[in-house]
């Protein structure tokens, strides 16, 4: 067990690192008057801010869900920690050596596994860039970004390394810092091989992957060499300090652009990521080798501030799958209070691709002209019928209107009902503003489990 920390220094790391500086890590704050601060709540759903900070006091409180305290206790409830380990991290930030009851100075091994976890993926990523930068087995790495438009100033403004090929040159490197086998194991970043621990990332490209205050949680790594006979992207699995539904590729860059612009542009990869920020468009953020969900969307909801004129754009790819990925987006379209568009290059080339053929400028005008996300979700149903006929019309109606019945807000309902109807072909356009509007109410009725079955719907008349 480690010491109990000096009161002495617990003090001085609460009156070092300003309250304000440490929650603007994690959401947006404006002013409310009276010298104090508001946010929409980090630890509950909310749609207005009741999330209010006093620098002054150096105190948090929401109005909402009741949570408050100061900086220490911020950092233990949003990043799970306990106090010894929120201390050490603010302390750490500060710059100031702990003292300990127990023990004088803060031995390695006494320090709390998250600390811990999260130091072995710093060290980890300087080493992995210094491999790409200087070894030359890494040749093959560099000239894998040459041939994106990447060159070494930009793998390096987004630390991009490179893992070499040997079984366990990173697990030798992290005992040889002080870990034990155990936590090298339990980072992610080694598993178990035959004769103990080996590298989890060998002969790949390394991106590391930094939660929302800055600490590198994760890696995602591309293949290199076709004798590699895993994915073409293998990521870390889920460990104490990485869960891939709750991190966003890039966060770390763009969140005061996000908060700023009240912007967001939700890209496949990170190449994408890259050559987005590299064009100006830096609020580009990506999922780390999953779909976008609800946890990503909280994320970006306490940056947006959920405010009218946020937006959320996505550019997927124009293939088969690119338009798979827009449907699902659009399935939790409604857990946004901001509007969701998407942007797709008429030749269905990414953000990459795009750059490397024509340029920055047709990157950022990629994300300018947008369609909105219902609209293509809707199109993308209404293109497999045949609407040159009352049955086809009925049919893509009957599958369409359940999405637009979804839509919370009765206005824009009622708006994006008139549309469909257009799309439709269908000339009475009340019918079909009717028809939403049954749906919707069935699905209140249902406690929102989803409106129910098309068949007991109006018939369209013939």
């Amino acid at each position: 067990m480690a010491g109990r920390i000096n009161d002495e220094d617990v003090k001085a790391v609460r009156d070092a690192v300003p309250i304000d500086a440490v929650v603007s890590e994690y959401l947006q704050l404006r002013n409310a008057g009276g010298g104090n601060l508001k946010g929409l709540c980090p630890f509950h759903d909310e749609k207005s801010p009741s999330f209010q900070v006093s620098p002054s006091k150096g105190l948090f409180h929401c109005f909402g869900c009741q949570e408050g305290g100061d900086t220490i206790t911020f950092v233990m409830k949003v990043d799970h920690l306990s106090f010894s380990e929120a201390v050490e991290r603010l302390a750490a930030q500060a710059g100031i050596t702990l003292r300990y009851e127990e023990g004088g100075y803060n031995p390695s091994h006494q320090r709390g596994e998250r600390i811990r976890l999260v130091e072995a993926h710093k060290i980890a990523a300087d080493w992995y860039m210094e491999q790409l930068a200087t070894s030359p087995e890494a040749d093959t790495g560099r000239q894998f970004l040459a041939e994106r438009g990447f060159d070494q100033a930009a793998a390096a403004h987004f630390s991009v390394g490179y893992s070499p090929q040997g079984w366990d040159h990173l697990t030798r490197f992290l005992r040889g810092k002080g870990f034990s086998d155990k936590e090298i194991l339990l980072s992610g970043l080694a598993q178990e091989g035959r004769r103990g621990p080996i590298d989890r990332f060998r002969g790949r490209l390394m991106w590391p992957i930094r939660d929302i205050g800055g600490d590198v949680v994760g890696f995602g790594a591309r293949k290199l060499y076709e004798a590699d006979n895993g994915p073409k992207y293998l990521n870390t699995p889920d460990t104490a300090i990485y869960r891939k539904s709750q991190v966003l590729y890039g966060i770390d860059l763009a969140k005061k652009d996000i908060a700023k612009a009240s912007r967001a542009v939700v890209v496949e990869g990170y190449t994408d990521v890259m050559a987005c920020h590299l064009a100006g468009v830096t609020t580009a953020i990506a999922t780390c080798g999953t779909a976008f969900g609800g946890d990503h969307i909280k994320i970006l909801r306490r940056l947006l501030m959920d405010n009218g004129s946020a937006r959320v754009i996505f550019t997927f790819d124009g293939d088969a799958a690119g338009q798979k990925a827009a449907l699902r987006a659009f399935e939790d379209d409604q857990k946004f209070a901001a509007e969701t568009y998407i942007a797709i290059a008429p030749d269905g080339m990414d953000p990459c691709e795009l750059r490397l053929a024509k340029g920055d400028d047709a990157v950022a005008d990629l994300v300018e002209p947008r369609t909105p996300l219902f609209e293509f979700a809707l199109r993308q149903i209404v293109v497999r019928y045949d609407l040159d006929t009352p049955a086809g019309r009925a049919a893509a109606l009957d599958e369409a209107a359940p999405i637009v019945a979804r839509i919370k807000n009765s206005g824009a309902q009622h708006e994006v009902a008139v549309q469909l109807a257009g799309m439709l072909g269908i000339l009475d356009t009340q019918f079909v503003v009717k028809r939403v509007a049954q749906l919707a109410r069935w699905a209140r009725d249902r406690g929102g489990k989803g409106p129910a079955p098309s068949g007991r719907g109006p018939q369209q008349p013939s």
